[in-house]
């Protein structure tokens, strides 16, 4: 097998002890108050993590375009409680235009 094969069986079998570790965890542990918040917290910062690396970089550096202006138009239109829908092709169209003005 080549090293790229041994690294993928590597993560899978790290991967798989890891599932297990979280399968012996104490029921008790999982209840606590602390344990359930901080739990509720991991999807919203993994994806404000995606937003972020999906918003500012291009390739492998941070760059300041017209996603910037659409993600603008989004939480504003967010923070309004704006339908879903109207609130992604506002911030497409607001992308569009401001590629449009810029090129």
């Amino acid at each position: 097998m080549s090293e790229l094969w041994w690294g993928v069986l590597m993560v899978a079998v790290g991967c798989y002890g890891l599932k297990l570790l979280g399968l012996s965890v104490p029921e008790r542990v999982l209840e606590h108050p602390l344990t359930v918040r901080a739990a509720a917290f991991i999807p919203v910062g993994l994806l404000a993590a995606l937003v972020a690396v999906q918003g500012f970089t291009d390739g492998s550096r941070v760059v300041v375009d017209a996603r910037l202006a659409g993600l603008a138009v989004a939480a504003f239109l967010l923070w309004r409680k704006v339908p879903f829908l109207v609130m992604l092709i506002a911030a497409a169209a607001t992308a569009a235009l401001v590629r449009a003005i810029t090129s």
